[in-house]
This record gives C-alpha cells, sequence and structure tokens, in this order.
C-alpha cells in the first residue's frame, strides 16, 4: 500500500522511525518534503513561506501526494503539552484526505483539542495505538 505521512514537522526523527518501520512492512511511504528536506534544522527556516509557491509549496505540493497515496497515516505525538497533537496543517491534511475517500490511520489515540474535536472524530479515522501492521 502507498501510504503519505501527514504530522507536525517537529516530529522529523520520529516519522523517519517509522517510515522505515512502514517499508519494512512492504509499504511505500510518502513522507512530507519537509521532514526529507530537514527544513526544522534550518535556522532560517520560515513557515509561512515554506507552504506558499515561492517556498517548498509545502500545501498543494503534499496534498499531490495525498491525492498519490492509497491512505494517510497520522502521526501524532506529544506537542506543547497536548497528548497526540494534530497541528492545524494536518488537521488540514486529513480534511483533504477525507473529501477524496482515502482511508486515514492515526497512529497514537485521537487528541484532545477543542477546536477541532468535532471535526476529527467525524473523518472516521482509525486509530492504530502504536500499531502499524494494523494498517490494511
Amino acid at each position: 500500500m502507498k501510504i503519505c505521512i501527514c504530522c507536525s514537522l517537529s516530529f522529523s526523527d520520529e516519522v523517519k522511525k517509522v517510515a522505515a518501520e512502514l517499508e519494512a512492512l512492504g509499504h511505500e511511504v510518502l513522507l512530507p518534503n519537509g521532514i526529507l528536506l530537514d527544513v526544522m534544522k534550518d535556522p532560517n527556516f520560515d513557515p509561512v513561506k515554506a507552504k506558499t509557491c515561492n517556498g517548498y509549496n509545502a500545501i498543494r505540493g503534499h496534498f499531490n501526494k495525498i491525492l498519490e497515496a492509497d491512505a494517510i497515516l497520522i502521526c501524532n505525538y506529544t506537542k506543547k503539552r497536548i497528548k497526540n497533537y494534530i497541528g492545524a496543517n494536518t488537521f488540514l491534511e486529513a480534511g483533504f484526505a477525507y473529501y477524496h475517500k482515502k482511508p486515514i490511520y492515526a497512529l497514537n489515540p485521537l487528541p484532545n483539542q477543542k477546536y477541532i474535536h468535532d471535526e476529527i472524530y467525524s473523518f472516521d479515522i482509525k486509530v492504530l495505538n502504536g500499531d502499524l501492521g494494523k494498517i490494511i
């Protein structure tokens, strides 16, 4: 299966490990360009510019990867003291995948983030509880 990973760029190290595990299970993995380029390690990284056509075109570029994939995997870890954090960009990508009827998996349980709670729970996300073998 071709799986597109959606995540916060601050989870770069963890996501690279997940990608390797998925590949070992026989899946093809599409990563965000920001992960591939290790943009968080660049002291001049500008997150707004990265998302525009003048930067890495991160939003549209990742939407294209979602369209190419069979499913998406949200890699959600603790960030800013929010357990299993799903940020704005990842939420946007999940909504895009949902609209295009792509299966959506979350590595960890869904977060308790009030501003996305109702929507994220309506996307029929399959929670893996850390077990990548549950991806079918």
